[in-house]
């Protein structure tokens, strides 16, 4: 069992910047494939980022490259969304999600979530 814990939303102003954080419980952190998904008011859940369980691979969604860094430090058990240049279409409640397989993770079909933070960019 993972437990997933988001921080770090809020409100910035578009072309700003925040970092998220998603700390998880356990001692088995490392053999976890992580991501980050996010869900906008009125529209359903969307992949934004993943990563494998040692860091070496990331995948993410067209608008956010260039933009967005998925990253994780096993020792800490915490996996990280650092967001630059936001825009107010980034304005989602954003979830970060576990599983022993990284593919699953892609796809939405993590057997772990968060709760959400919520990150709101005012224009």
């Amino acid at each position: 069992q993972v437990q997933l814990v988001e921080s770090g939303g809020g409100l910035v102003q578009a072309g700003g910047s925040l970092r998220l954080s998603c700390a998880a419980s356990g001692r088995t952190f490392g053999t976890y494939g992580m991501g980050w998904f996010r869900q906008a008011p009125g529209k359903g859940r969307e992949f934004v980022a993943a990563i494998s369980k040692a860091g070496t691979t990331t995948y993410y969604r067209d608008s956010v490259k260039g933009r967005f860094t998925i990253s994780r430090d096993n020792a800490r058990s915490t996996m990280y969304l650092q967001m630059n240049s936001l825009k107010p279409e980034d304005t989602a409640v954003y979830y970060c999600a576990a599983d022993e397989s990284t593919t699953a993770v892609r796809n939405g079909l993590g057997d772990f979530w968060g709760q959400g933070t919520q990150v709101t960019v005012s224009s």
